[in-house]
This record gives C-alpha cells, sequence and structure tokens, in this order.
C-alpha cells in the first residue's frame, strides 16, 4: 500500500527528474532525492551529494554516508525512525559547496519533500545546510549541539560526517549531538516529551 506521503514524494521526485532551474540539472549524472522512511518523525538533512550519490542515485552512500549510517545505528535509531535528504539534489561539479542560487533554486522542493513526511525533528548536517535553513550568518562550531524551534520542527545543527573524517576530534560532540537527539526522539515517542521553549514564549 502506498500511504499519501509516497504519492507526494513520487511526483516530487518525477517532477525533479527533468528539472533545469540551476546549472546543477545539466551537468548531473543522476538526481539524488532521499531514502530512508517518509513516514519518519526525524529527517537529516545535508549538503548536496557527492560524486558517489550523483552515480548511485541516492544520498550519503560515500564514505561520509557510511560513517552516517553507523552514527544512527549506534545511537540506536532503526531503519524506519528516519529520513535523510540535501540542500540541493544535484551534485555541484568537484563537490564544491553549492551556490546560493542553487540552494534557492532548489529550497522550494525541500520544503515540499518535508512538508510531505511531515518530520518533527530536523538534524541539520553540517554548516551549508544550517546556514540555508537557520541562518546564512550560522556559525556551525558555535550552533551545533543547540535545539532551534523553527515552526513545527525541533531543529538541531550538528557536523557533517564528512568533517568527522577529516577531523576525528569531531566525532566525540556529534556522538553527544545524537545521543541527545535519540533522547528527545524517544520522548516524543513515548508521549512525554516537555517542550524544552515554553518558557522563552
Amino acid at each position: 500500500m502506498i500511504t499519501h506521503r509516497r504519492q507526494h514524494l513520487i511526483k516530487l521526485e518525477e517532477k525533479l527528474q527533468t528539472c533545469e532551474n540551476c546549472p546543477l540539472g545539466k551537468t548531473r549524472n543522476n538526481l539524488v532525492f532521499g531514502r530512508g522512511s517518509e513516514e519518519s518523525d526525524l529527517v537529516f538533512i545535508g549538503e548536496g551529494p557527492g560524486e558517489q550519490e550523483d552515480l548511485q542515485g541516492a544520498p550519503f552512500v560515500g564514505k561520509a554516508g557510511q560513517l552516517l549510517d553507523k552514527i544512527i545505528d549506534a545511537a540506536g535509531f532503526k531503519d524506519d525512525d528516519y529520513y535523510i535528504c540535501n540542500i540541493v539534489k544535484c551534485r555541484p561539479p568537484g563537490n564544491r559547496v553549492p551556490a546560493p542560487e542553487e540552494v534557492q533554486a532548489c529550497m522550494p522542493f525541500l520544503r515540499h519533500q518535508i512538508a510531505s513526511i511531515q518530520p518533527k525533528i530536523l538534524v541539520l548536517l553540517g554548516a551549508s545546510a544550517a546556514k540555508a535553513i537557520i541562518d546564512p550568518k550560522l556559525a556551525i562550531t558555535k550552533a551545533r549541539g543547540k535545539w532551534v524551534k523553527m515552526g513545527n520542527f525541533l531543529v538541531m545543527p550538528t557536523f557533517h560526517p564528512a568533517a568527522l573524517l577529516r577531523d576525528p576530534q569531531k566525532k566525540i560532540p556529534v556522538w553527544q549531538d545524537f545521543q541527545e537527539i535519540k533522547r528527545v526522539f524517544d520522548e516524543m515517542k513515548d508521549g512525554i516529551y516537555e517542550d524544552i521553549f515554553n518558557d522563552e514564549q
């Protein structure tokens, strides 16, 4: 049985197969839409596809993605607990950071993607994702590990797994972030979560 959420995502992915709203649409090998459960309360959002992602048509399947999967698994998440996608759906040449106009062109599709899934928690992997969604001036080293309330979402920025491959010292803070994400995720699932932002509203 195909759920309404799945139907919405299928239609969006089909639409994006011919998208050339920015130059990345002309240079990609494959559209990289997303993977995971569309019924999940948790969505991980990265920057954009790399070489392996572009070749395989799925997000986070290279070395950084394999590390991400290990962290997610070690934190205790099940396969149907989460969904993974990126800000931009096509690989920037040379794995460069997506240009502002490329991010702007893809953001409506990301919003539609998130609206279809209806998660409660967004985890932003790396500076580019955090800047695109929270604040263009955000410093990931200062912002990581801190919850941000955005509408109906709880948002947590953390380091991109590729940064952990370059600097293994970042593994400890990322592990702490994932433990906190799992704590809130479990509390929401069990119906015992208390809004940490209540006092600020």
